[in-house]
């Protein structure tokens, strides 16, 4: 895990002639690098948080303007150890985050999200539910909610804020839950977690089930949005149906180790933006957090206290393939990025992805698959 990044790997190894015949075959059609403010840089580097920006081209139109949208994504590592008390890690963390919100407003961005359940440790491998249950709290009314209303207001800006959730009005039941603010400061509304993982140490049901919102696209000043929460990034349904209900970016907060998914992680939102038409946003936390209880996972490996190496590299990918180099696998960082949302047309245009999926094919088939008499269309001797 002290390895910094792939594109680092790269470019310590590579000349910059094969370097770029690299990039192009690994990122698809290049990115360009953002000129941000030396303001920004500075306070990146006071802070000890690694800071990028790239732009994703963009062919202009001779009838739309162009629709240009600048995104950060957040990763980070918990301030206080998980055993400090649960309000000084929630104030360690609104401070932290609340610094690198300042760059990303320094640096224009238009819409910032944060990783999956950024306001504590990731404790769900745990099953214990003291005190972790605590640091559940309102979408509609907690305290991050209203301190990012806030952020939002003072810096026009639309805010996904992924937060375990205390539903006060169905029995103080618990949600893994993103939050929307739009850049009025206005509670715009929130997505659950669709897709609960059972694998590892990823014990989760423990403290929530599967989600109830459906597949939520919200239209913001900035333009269409919607949020796939780390585990539904594994199924294709799940992000295909926010690129139905009209997304044009698409957000997965998440939280996975090294151990379990890294070889996955750089394909499968560039994936979805690719078989969806739209731009999808990857942020995945950073850094080992430890807990004071050992605990297993049914899977034969020896009682431990962490969960593994969150490995960061964060992403943007954009609908014609091509993606941005990732943020570090060990440092805090924020990633800017800048998209023309017209270029989600230009490719549905381009490829007919849309125009040639079938569903109502597909909706005939999943409509007999899931009756209690369906047999597979499989054909031949059995």
């Amino acid at each position: 895990s002290e390895v910094h990044s792939l594109q680092s790997i790269l470019e310590e190894h590579l000349p910059n002639d094969k370097l770029k015949v690299v990039e192009r075959l690994l990122y698809g059609e290049p990115t360009v690098e953002l000129a941000l403010p030396p303001a920004a840089v500075e306070a990146a580097a006071a802070g000890k948080f690694e800071l990028k920006g790239y732009g994703f081209p963009c062919p202009k139109e001779q009838l739309r303007a162009s629709r240009i949208v600048r995104v950060g994504l957040i990763q980070n590592k918990i301030v206080l150890p998980a055993t400090a008390p649960i309000a000084d890690q929630l104030t360690a963390l609104h401070k932290r985050i609340g610094q690198i919100a300042e760059t990303a407003a320094q640096c224009g961005v238009n819409i910032l999200c944060m990783q999956e359940a950024w306001t504590m440790p990731f404790a769900f491998c745990t099953r214990e539910k003291a005190p972790w249950c605590e640091f559940a709290e309102s979408a509609e009314s907690g305290a991050t909610t209203k301190l990012l209303q806030e952020w939002a207001r003072r810096f026009n800006m639309v805010i996904i804020s992924p937060i375990l959730e205390r539903d006060d009005d169905h029995q103080d039941t618990i949600w893994n839950t993103a939050v929307i603010i739009d850049a009025d400061g206005s509670y715009a509304g929130k997505h659950r977690k669709n897709h609960i993982p059972r694998v590892g140490d990823f014990n989760e049901s423990t403290y929530y089930f599967e989600g109830n919102t459906g597949h939520p696209v919200f239209q913001t000043r900035y333009g269409r949005i919607a949020v796939n929460i780390c585990y539904g990034r594994h199924h294709p349904l799940n992000w295909a149906m926010f690129g139905i209900n009209g997304a044009e970016i698409v957000f997965n907060p998440s939280a996975t180790v090294n151990g379990l998914s890294e070889p996955l992680w750089p394909i499968e939102a560039r994936n979805a933006a690719i078989a969806n038409s739209y731009f999808t946003c990857a942020i995945n936390r950073v850094g080992t957090e430890s807990f004071p209880n050992s605990f297993t996972s049914g899977d034969g490996k020896p009682a431990h206290q962490d969960f593994g190496h969150f490995y960061g590299s964060s992403y943007v990918a954009a609908p014609n393939g091509s993606r941005c180099p990732g943020l570090s696998r060990l440092e805090d960082g924020l990633l800017v990025t800048e998209l023309d949302l017209n270029l989600c047309r230009q490719v549905k245009d381009k490829w007919g992805f849309q125009m040639t999926q079938r569903l109502d094919m597909y909706a005939q088939s999943f409509g007999a698959a899931v009756q209690p008499g369906w047999k597979p269309q499989i054909v031949g001797k059995q």
